[in-house]
């Protein structure tokens, strides 16, 4: 009998609901709030009310694609952390409450396992071509940089992590430099294929071991234009291709830097990247021009499942509600893990 999960996902600001029949995502619906952008970041009571706004449809319109009765649900997996409190509260709230009124089970999902996790959806096709254990997986994303090893679905190890800013924080910081709107990330990847990686220098952070370190560059990246301005107040708009080539080309060169360290300490050759920088399409080509030189195999996601969604968030429900891992409806979102 298949095991049919409902996935809920709020953990920043984007509301979503997912079905999952086993491994096959029947409906992944998003609903993406846009009200930050004239803020340039999240504004977490905002995003806390426009989650309380759509959740209720969101799940309504999961359940229509999927073609999927309330009743027909195994388990309803929840992102518990880490998150912004006000918005996985709502997430949270939601999932017990639907959870209880269907006499149903309630699992936990670690949002960032479920980034890793998202390599696992089967594709429509029906193919499997997963990640075989164990693999090093790049956890790139708005708030957290880390090297993950991953041993088996529900068994992982950080092996680094950034010590301040995250790769995706420093995108956006940057795109609030160069005057873009937030999120910058997919901006600056598209302004980036028309300039030059090298026209600007930006120092490469001396950090020890597998972590990083994306504030020094973010601050000299501010020092840089603060000091061209000076000499020419168009230098943004008349260079903005120019710097946003260099600037992701050195936040790239950092990430592939710290990944080609972890796969030589640990000799994994299984490569996948994960989360939402994971859709940046320089990273992307560098991450399959290293896969030839250094005979890895890498795995990247599906678009859809870069960014936050509850897909992810139902396959992880999946995992767990065959190995019984289930929470008690005193459970509570944690900001921080």
């Amino acid at each position: 009998m298949s095991i049919i999960i409902l996935g809920i996902e709020s953990s920043c600001d984007d509301t979503s609901a997912a079905i999952a029949k086993d491994c096959k995502i029947l409906a992944n619906i998003v609903a993406t709030q846009t009200i930050h952008e004239k803020y340039g970041g999240v504004v977490p009571e905002l995003a806390s009310r426009d989650h309380q706004k759509n959740i209720i449809p969101v799940v309504e319109e999961a359940l229509k694609t999927a073609g999927v009765d309330k009743k027909e649900i195994s388990a309803i997996a929840f992102a518990r952390a880490p998150g912004l409190m006000g918005s996985l509260l709502v997430g949270c709230s939601f999932s017990k409450a639907f959870a209880l009124g269907l006499n149903v089970p309630l699992i936990e999902a670690n949002h960032l396992q479920s980034h890793i996790l998202a390599h696992f959806i089967q594709n429509k096709k029906g193919d499997k071509n997963f990640p075989r254990f164990p693999f090093l997986c790049l956890l790139v994303s708005g708030g957290h940089t880390q090297i993950i090893r991953v041993d088996a679905h529900l068994k992982m190890e950080i092996l680094g992590k950034s010590l301040d800013d995250a790769a995706g924080e420093a995108f956006d910081k940057a795109g609030k430099v160069f005057g873009l709107t937030y999120p910058a990330g997919h901006m600056i990847d598209k302004l980036a294929m028309g300039g030059n990686p090298k026209a600007f220098n930006f120092p490469h952070p001396d950090i020890p071991g597998l972590d990083f370190s994306f504030s020094g560059l973010k601050t000299s990246l501010l020092y840089l234009v603060k000091d061209e301005i000076k000499k020419d107040k168009d230098f943004i708009e008349k260079n903005k291709a120019d710097l946003c080539a260099s600037y992701q080309n050195i936040i790239v060169e950092v990430l592939m830097k710290k990944l080609k360290l972890a796969a030589a300490i640990t000799g994994i050759k299984e490569i996948a990247i994960a989360g939402g920088v994971s859709a940046n399409s320089f990273l992307q080509k560098t991450l399959k021009d290293e896969e030839k030189k250094s005979e890895w195999k890498t795995f990247i996601p599906q678009p859809e499942y870069c960014t936050d969604n509850a897909a992810m968030i139902a396959i992880i429900g999946y995992y767990k509600y065959i190995n019984k891992e289930f929470c008690e409806q005193s459970v509570v979102p944690l900001a921080r893990v």
